[in-house]
Order: structure tokens, then C-alpha cells, then sequence
């Protein structure tokens, strides 16, 4: 499950971004000027090499990430091997993914010692393995962190995730606007684990978009495991002790199909509800519109393709296209889009299984 521990405060977040088929206008940003008269006006820099599709300098690319036990964590895997076959001037030497952090360590020190050019970490804890992490930038090999952020800013090149804080505000501007000219509208909560950092930010960035609706009561909050078993069990729950309310913030996709078991069980089509990460099977149901779920707040696993990219431009010393900067940012905080039926389409081939 995606866990970055930074508060996501920490970072700019920059809408909608996804590397590699950025927009190219941002090369046009004018830098320097001092007068409206055109003569006057200093281009950025227009000839600073940036990354794009034609084949450049060799690259090889290790990537380590834990062991794909869920749904997005498989789709990581997936994003990034498919966006290294995209170029023709990358290799990827994959390891098979852990959550021993000792054998992640391992694995990572393996790549370190076959010399790879730039590697590309989702650590199963970041904290353990900040010092893998630093061994590889002190050998000069510079990493892409991805998502779960390693303790120094020192055993990374570049950090790249999710914005957890901003799932829970978006779910909850989401819903307050829907539910703004309802009197005692009353919502609630399914959550994640509560022992995880990222938990407690999509549970902060909720309740504050709320403070927004005064109309608005959170009513119930409950826990799950980010497991479908765990979600069904726990909307059974919540359903029980919450005869009435207009809509759900379920943190996770996955452990929304078990609440969508648990709300057809229970006969229940009263409320809306609002998903979070971004699971193909959310993207359907929101599609055909035909039960409780109408939205989705992603966290975009889309992140891998986009640390391959940066990996690649490291790699090659290339800046990123549509930015004026010679180099790649130091960290990127990627948007978290709602999903409904207005947009589902657009967003349908990023959803995961």
C-alpha cells in the first residue's frame, strides 16, 4: 500500500503531472525581464538539454520495490517495467521485491555492485533503508526515491510520490460540495491502518476540507487493514451503528470492494460514497453509475513510469522537458485527482487490478 512518512507539506505539489508526456509549454516561461519590450525579454533556457523520446546515452536502471502484495504495489511493478520499454537506450534490472527489509538491503547492494547507472528504490520501510540508500549516492550512484521517503535528504537524488494529505482534503472538498445545501448532512470514515503515517494524513486532510462545510458532520470513523476481507468486515460494521448518512470517505480501493460487499449485503443505497487510490474496478463502477460509488481520489501508481523517466534523464544529464531548470527537481508531489463520472474515461488505462 502506497506510504510515504513526509508530511506532504514538504513538497510542491504539481497538478496532474505525469513525466514524459509533460507539456511542453512551459518551455515558452520567460526568465529575467525587465522591461515589456520584447528586445528586453531573456528566454529560459532554451538550449539546455532535456529528456524526450529519441534515443540518447545508454542507461541502465536497477529498480527495487517490496514485494507486490497489493494491488497498487503491483501496479508500481508494472508502470515501471512497461515505461522502461519504451526506450530503446534503457535496461532495467529489476529485483524480485521484498518486504524483509534485510533482503531488500541486498537486493539493492546486488545493484549497487553490478554498477548500475541510477537506481529507482520504493523502500518496504524507509527508515531501514536510508543506509542503502546513502551507500549508493556515496558510490556515486544517484537514486530516485520512490513514495516511502528514506530519513535523509542525503540518501536520495530525487523523491518522487503521493500526496496522502491531499487525498483527504480533495475527498472532502468532494464531498462538502455535493452535500453543500443539505442540512445535517452527517459522513464517515473508512480508514486505513491507523498505525501508518499516511493513515493519519488522508484522516487530517479530510477532516480539515470538512471545516469547510459547517453543514457537515463527520459522524464515525473506523479502521481497516487495506485488505478487501478487512474492508468488508468493518463497513459491516459501521453500517450497523450508522442507520443513516450521506456519504462514505473509503481511504483504499482495495478494501472498498469488501465495503461494497458489506453495502449490498446490507441492502444500502442511501449515502455516496468516495473512493481513494485508484483501482481499475472503482473506475467501472463509477462508469456505469449504478451503485453508491461515485468518485475516486487517486494516488497514482502512474509514479513508477514517472521515476523511470527522471531515473532516464539522470542518467543521460538531461533536465526534464517543459521545465526551464538544467537539472530534474529534488522532489515531486504528485496531484490527487478525483475521479467521477465526468472524467473516468480519461483515467480508465491507469487503473490498477
Amino acid at each position: 500500500m502506497p506510504e510515504p512518512t513526509r508530511s506532504s507539506s514538504r513538497f510542491t505539489s504539481r497538478r496532474g503531472l505525469l513525466l514524459g508526456t509533460a507539456a511542453t509549454s512551459a518551455g515558452a516561461l520567460l526568465t529575467g525581464c525587465t522591461s515589456n519590450d520584447p528586445k528586453h525579454e531573456k528566454p529560459a533556457a532554451d538550449t539546455r538539454p532535456a529528456a524526450d523520446d529519441k534515443p540518447g546515452r545508454q542507461v541502465t536502471i536497477g529498480f527495487a520495490g517490496p514485494q507486490a502484495d497489493h494491488g497498487w504495489l503491483n501496479a508500481i511493478n508494472d508502470n515501471a517495467e512497461n515505461r522502461a520499454k519504451k526506450y530503446s537506450d534503457v535496461t532495467l534490472e529489476i529485483t524480485e521485491g521484498s518486504n524483509d527489509t534485510a533482503q531488500q538491503i541486498g537486493q539493492i547492494e546486488t545493484l549497487i555492485n553490478k554498477k548500475v547507472d541510477v537506481l529507482v528504490v520504493l523502500p518496504a520501510d524507509g527508515k531501514a533503508l536510508t543506509q542503502v540508500g546513502l551507500q549508493a549516492m556515496r558510490a556515486g550512484i544517484p537514486v530516485v526515491n520512490l513514495d516511502r521517503i528514506f530519513n535523509s535528504p542525503q540518501a536520495y537524488r530525487c523523491w518522487i510520490g503521493g500526496d496522502n494529505y491531499g487525498m483527504g482534503l480533495n475527498a472532502g472538498h468532494y464531498i462538502g460540495e455535493k452535500l453543500k445545501g443539505r442540512s445535517g448532512a452527517r459522513v464517515i470514515e473508512l480508514a486505513g491502518l491507523d498505525n501508518l503515517e499516511l493513515t493519519k494524513q488522508r484522516t487530517q486532510g479530510f477532516d480539515d476540507a470538512l471545516k469547510n462545510y459547517p453543514n457537515i458532520k463527520k459522524v464515525a470513523r473506523q479502521a481497516a487493514d487495506f485488505t478487501v476481507e478487512s474492508g468488508q468486515a468493518k463497513m459491516a460494521q459501521l453500517l450497523q451503528a450508522q442507520p443513516k448518512f450521506d456519504a462514505l470517505w473509503n481511504h483504499d480501493d482495495d478494501q472498498g470492494v469488501g465495503a461494497l460487499r458489506a453495502i449490498e449485503q446490507a441492502g444500502r443505497d442511501d449515502f455516496m460514497m468516495v473512493g481513494g487510490a485508484g483501482a481499475l474496478s472503482a473506475f467501472q463502477a463509477i462508469k456505469q453509475d449504478n451503485g453508491v460509488l461515485k468518485a475516486t481520489v487517486l494516488y497514482p501508481p502512474t509514479m513508477a513510469a514517472s521515476a523511470i523517466d527522471l531515473a532516464r534523464a539522470l542518467g543521460q544529464g538531461k533536465g526534464v522537458t517543459g521545465l526551464a531548470e538544467y537539472e530534474i527537481p529534488a522532489s515531486m508531489t504528485l496531484y490527487s485527482a478525483v475521479v467521477d463520472k465526468e472524467n473516468v474515461d480519461q483515467y480508465m488505462s491507469t487503473g490498477f487490478r
